[in-house]
């Protein structure tokens, strides 16, 4: 891998973390760290996080004028303040989504607002905002419908866990740019009696097993670092390209929006191919080796992951398809320009932060760790992969980027 040393010390780490806030980062980047926290324990986190972008993106649009909009009237732009203007779509967008987070949410926005002296710039910045907000949760009013619970698969009188596995709904969720959830439905997993799945299955057995003798103590790095199921990871790379320098604020509005859209059109296209297919996790097949009518694959009865797995079917990864997708969103806004060293942090491994030259290295390094985490297998990874290249494409056509 085109990789640098991710260890740094850990003075080290918070000036480098501290350093994009305090020199380069823009009210739309501030505004996206604080959005990713609030939303974070909000019910519907990258839904929510999508909104909140494009909501700033077509509050901020709207003032610099940089790039084709739609024509929705904000009233007055020229004077206003597009800090004011991110703030109050932020807020907006927070205190529909996640009621409950008020306190937090206000908190942020009053905290954004008093560092703004100019209060006609600021008021007209607001008013822009909170029309904004108002436009995109109107236009996607109709995202999240009702649901259809989640039924067990059992023979009656059959006991079964009774924990009911996640994500079931978002794939329920209506997309804004695929046809359908299934558009990038992808192949089935590997049949159980081919080469590939006792590839697939030993591969994990050996790299992912929590007391692993072959898996490296760098690979338990990566694979701790990737364990986290929160988006603040995935954000953070997001963040090393948009604090780089001479980037403009329209730019960064609209590579959040982009972004986060695309995250939210791989989730529903990532959790609608999990429950079509309902394919087996590690542990569940690892303890059942003996079952799968496959000779290379020997049972491990008491083998266990490294990580606890997720609640949800496997095939495809999760975790790769936010990567690809956020790395092809990366990869066609830079175009040709050379790619800024990408880098982020985690809420599972912290104190250490990890760069990238190249964004295939990062994904890469996603798919990798599910693996060595224990709760993938390569195939999941691999088709993942190719999902979020597919999803992040169409997402960033549709926003123009370039």
């Amino acid at each position: 891998m085109r990789m640098l040393d991710s260890r740094i010390g850990a003075l080290a780490l918070a000036l480098v973390a501290l350093a994009p806030l305090v020199a380069r980062a823009d009210a739309v980047t501030e505004w996206a760290d604080r959005t990713t926290e609030i939303a974070t324990d909000g019910p519907n986190t990258v839904h929510t996080m999508a909104l909140a972008q494009n909501a700033v993106y077509e509050a901020v649009n709207a003032i610099s004028k940089r790039y084709p909009r739609d024509l929705v009237d904000l009233g007055p732009t020229q004077g206003a303040a597009i800090e004011a203007a991110v703030a109050a779509a932020s807020r907006t967008i927070l205190l529909h989504e996640a009621p409950s987070l008020k306190a937090n949410t206000e908190a942020a926005y009053e905290q954004a607002l008093k560092a703004m002296s100019d209060d006609a710039a600021k008021a007209r910045g607001v008013a822009i905002g909170e029309k904004a907000a108002a436009d995109v949760l109107a236009r996607h009013s109709g995202d999240i419908g009702p649901v259809e619970p989640y039924r067990p698969l059992t023979e009656p009188g059959v006991f079964v866990p009774t924990t009911f596995p996640l994500g079931y709904a978002v794939a329920q969720q209506r997309p804004w740019f695929m046809k359908s959830a299934a558009q990038f439905l992808p192949e089935p997993p590997p049949a159980l009696t081919s080469a590939q799945w006792a590839r697939d299955y030993n591969e994990t057995r050996t790299l992912g097993a929590l007391n692993s003798s072959v898996r490296t103590s760098a690979q338990t790095d990566i694979a701790l670092f990737w364990a986290t199921s929160l988006p603040d990871v995935h954000i953070g790379v997001v963040r090393s390209l948009a604090t780089t320098p001479g980037r403009e604020v329209t730019r960064n509005a609209r590579l959040y929006a982009a972004v986060t859209a695309a995250m939210n059109e791989a989730e529903i296209a990532v959790f609608d191919a999990k429950y079509h297919y309902q394919f087996w996790r590690p542990i569940t097949a690892i303890r059942n080796g003996d079952r799968d009518n496959n000779p290379a694959t020997e049972r491990d009865p008491g083998w266990s992951p490294l990580i606890t797995t997720p609640v949800q079917p496997e095939y495809p990864c999760g975790h790769c398809i936010i990567a690809s997708t956020i790395a092809t969103v990366l990869r066609i806004e830079v175009g040709t320009a050379p790619m800024p060293v990408l880098n982020t942090i985690s809420n599972t491994l912290r104190g250490v932060t990890r760069y990238w030259t190249h964004t295939e290295d990062l994904v890469q390094e996603v798919a990798a760790a599910r693996i060595y985490d224990g709760v993938h297998f390569r195939s999941a990874a691999d088709v993942g992969i190719r999902m979020g290249e597919q999803v992040g494409s169409l997402v960033a056509s549709a926003y123009g980027l370039q």
